[in-house]
């Protein structure tokens, strides 16, 4: 019987208060403290990557942030990210790409790729390797980020977080009705056609799974649309390198997208390694007993919110009997040396099928011709369920 290491036992408590909301606020407080005293102005760092289409986007719209907040904007241009941090880059430069387009239309947002002279912009400052180092040193890896006091904000994605945090320290110039590039989800849906599906690509060990976990499947009741899990093994279990920066930044984003979602997370037990393959290996057994989506949202619930260590019996006995499936049969299974070859096929399989939609990482979703990655484009699938069903209402008066 697999026992807890003491990793295990200290992750969940170290976890908890890294992630906490409590000591993110706590942070900010101190971080102005730390700005008033040293005489300095509220300046926000972009750190721009000409050739990077969310590079692009947020600085066309970071002089609506700069008209709307009393700070100043410093630009730093950088180079594209090390090769360790994007794994697959020829398939995030075409997917950026439309990813890019596909939020300047939603926002309304205008000539954000139209070309661009090689100068300065917003208070521009120093060469590429300085500002390489300065982000490096600042704890990140990518373009289209802005740094303010010690918190980092990718595209326009994450301006919902620093509007909200500009709005507390009382900058906002007008009366503050909310972020500008808001991201509304998981809205009723009118009752889907018998038989409409979306696939869902997971990985056990991406947080960002874990929130949409929390939120895909009551939705997908709601609506009456099928949910068919795609699960894959995580990409450092498929030897793909993560680095740190990368590691502590998505863990601090995940939390704060959390937040906002009202989703339990931070107390968790990275389930790297056997935790991730013994909670696969069960993916088939909970398909069979139709349970797939309980056990899905108990493992996660489990290893993002409670700490839980499904390296252990214990532990992993407590997410399959929640899920209402036999445990006894369950130890069964993990002994099984060909339900751990059906399941390895089957990640593989999914792999395969999400790199051909021109995607790699998780959560990844799809609806017929329509496939987008990553936890806060779930509105991208419901536009698509939305144009479908009225076409269909259309075609049939």
């Amino acid at each position: 019987m697999p026992l807890r290491s003491l990793k295990s036992w200290l992750m969940p408590v170290i976890s908890q208060l890294f992630l906490s909301r409590a000591r993110l606020l706590k942070l900010r407080m101190r971080a102005e403290k730390k700005r008033q005293s040293q005489g300095r102005p509220h300046t926000l760092h972009f750190f721009h990557q000409e050739d990077d289409p969310y590079s692009q986007l947020l600085a066309t719209v970071l002089p609506k942030i700069q008209s709307r907040f009393d700070v100043t904007v410093e630009t730093h241009w950088v180079s594209p990210p090390e090769d360790s941090a994007v794994p697959e880059r020829a398939l995030l430069k075409a997917y950026s790409e439309k990813d890019a387009l596909r939020l300047a239309e939603r926002f309304q947002i205008q000539g954000a790729f139209k070309a661009r002279a090689a100068q300065p912009i917003l208070g521009s400052t120093g060469s590429s390797n300085k500002s390489d180092a300065l982000r490096k040193k600042w704890g990140h890896y990518l373009g289209a980020t802005i740094y303010y006091e010690g918190e980092w904000y990718w595209g326009i994605d994450r301006l919902h977080h620093l509007e909200e945090r500009l709005n507390d320290l009382g900058l906002c110039k007008s009366t503050y009705d909310g972020p500008l590039f808001p991201v509304v989800q998981y809205q009723p849906l009118q009752h889907a056609p018998r038989g409409t599906c979306i696939d869902f690509f997971i990985s056990f060990r991406s947080p960002y799974s874990a929130i949409s976990a929390a939120k895909v499947f009551h939705w997908a009741r709601d609506a009456g649309v099928q949910v068919n899990l795609r699960y894959v093994l995580p990409m450092v279990m498929r030897g793909l390198p993560v680095p740190a920066e990368k590691r502590r930044y998505i863990s601090l984003d995940a939390a704060r997208e959390a937040h906002v979602q009202g989703v339990p997370f931070g107390c968790l037990n990275d389930p790297v390694g056997k935790p991730t393959e013994r909670g696969l290996a069960l993916m088939p057994f909970a398909e069979m007993h139709n349970a797939a989506e309980a056990y899905v949202m108990s493992f996660m619930q489990g290893v993002w919110s409670e700490g839980l260590d499904a390296g252990t019996d214990a532990h992993l006995k407590i997410m399959v009997e929640r899920a209402g499936l036999n445990w006894a049969a369950a130890k069964d299974i993990l002994k099984s040396k060909s339900n751990d070859l059906h399941w390895r096929s089957i990640a593989e399989q999914n792999r395969e099928a999400l790199f051909a939609m021109g995607l790699w990482g998780v959560p990844s979703f799809r609806f017929e011709n329509t496939a987008v990655w990553g936890q806060d484009r779930f509105w991208v699938i419901e536009n698509a369920l939305h144009d479908k069903l009225n076409s269909s209402t259309t075609s049939s008066t």
